[in-house]
Formats: C-alpha cells, structure tokens, sequence
C-alpha cells in the first residue's frame, strides 16, 4: 500500500493519465521558473533604462550606446525602434511633421506588439495545464474504479481489503492532476498580473515618447 506500489499497481490506462499529469506538471514548472528569471530581468532593466531616460540625457548619444546591443526588451526596444524611424524620417528632404510622427509611432506600436507577445509566452500552457488536469485525473480516478468494481464482480465475498486498494490507485491520478493543476493556476494569475502590469508601463512610456518626438519634429521641420 505504498504510494510508489499504488502506481505501479495501478492499469495501463491510470498508468498513463498519471504519466501525462508528471509530464505536464514537470513542463509547467520549468516555464515557471523561466518566467519568474524574465519578470525579474524585465523589471530590472525597466527600471534602470528610465531612470536613465528620465535623468535628462540627450537622445541620440542614448540611441547610439542601443544601436549594437543584441539583446534588449521592454521600453528599450520601444525607444529604439521609435528614434530609429524617427531619426530616418527627419532627414528625408521635405519631411512633414505628422508623417515623421505617423512612422515613429507605427514602429513604436510593432515594438509594444513585440513585447506583449514575450510578456505572454508561456501563458496560455500554463492555463491550458490548470484547467484541465483535474478532469485528466478524475478521468484516470473514474477509470481505475471501474476496473476495480468489475475485478469484484468475480469475487464472491468482497471486503474492505479487496476494495481499498483499487480505489487508492484510481484516486492517486486526481490527487497528481490536482498536484499538477494547482501551481499552473497559480502561476497562470500571477504572470497575467505582472504582464499586464509591464504592458500598461510600456504603453505609458510609449505615449510619453511619442510627446517628446512630437515636439522635436516639429522644432526641426520648423527650423529646416
């Protein structure tokens, strides 16, 4: 009646609901932990380029420590591709201040679009695992009951001792589906908040970019 006898006592077909549920409980807590390292990154490097943003540099020497750098995210990659486009548009001859504003937000919002994707990655696994390993395990339990109540058919006297042990190896595949379910949902709200957080962060340092680069357009299609 141990729990690692139960499983290896228990049908084919419990056998393999309760493989499946290890498997995606094990799939769900790897995508767990990498999403708990990029949230953190994500703030981090959030908070570091806005402080920077916001202290007063200029842009264009900001723009220019980006322009090599592979790896960046969040409302760095906004900025860029923002400055890029908007630093293309305004040295067109005749350029028009709207137009130039047009393509640096459009580029912008490709960017924010980007992102969101990153932000979710992941979440729609880890949604899929929590709802629907419960019933994947009450499948299993109702499996595993089935068999045991028609291997009592052939008995003649039935006793608690002959039950128990088909019963405990059904209910363990609910116990491993909710084992599964549970930190997926969990995990599933708290990303959904943190992305959604990041995302509104995003989108605000978007709109307030796209107020800088609207006045400096102007100020140069003025002065050309």
């Amino acid at each position: 009646m141990s729990f690692w006898g139960l499983i290896t006592g228990a049908g084919v077909v419990v056998q393999l609901v309760m493989f499946i549920l290890f498997a995606a409980s094990c799939a769900s807590w790897a995508m767990i932990v990498q999403r708990i390292r990029y949230f953190r990154v994500a703030t981090a490097a959030s908070d570091a380029f806005e402080k920077e943003f916001w202290s007063g540099i200029d842009l264009a020497p900001l723009y220019q420590r980006q322009v090599d750098v592979e790896d960046i995210s969040g409302c760095e990659s906004i900025f860029r591709s923002g400055f890029k486009e908007f630093s293309r548009l305004t040295q067109q001859h005749g350029a028009d201040a709207d137009a130039v504003m047009e393509g640096a937000q459009r580029a912008m919002r490709v960017a924010l679009s980007k992102e969101e994707d990153k932000l979710d990655l992941h979440l729609p696994f880890l949604a899929t695992v929590g709802s629907t390993s419960p019933y994947i395990g009450l499948f299993g339990t109702v499996w595993g009951i089935m068999n045991s109540f028609r291997s009592l058919a052939s008995m003649k006297q039935a006793s608690i001792a002959t039950v128990a042990p088909g019963i405990s190896e059904a209910l363990i595949a609910t116990a491993i589906g909710l084992f599964a379910a549970i930190p997926a949902v969990m995990a599933y709200n708290r990303f959904s908040t943190r992305s959604d957080s990041l995302l509104k962060r995003q989108q605000n340092f978007l709109d307030e970019f796209s107020s800088i680069l609207h006045r400096q357009a102007h100020t140069k299609v003025s002065a050309a």
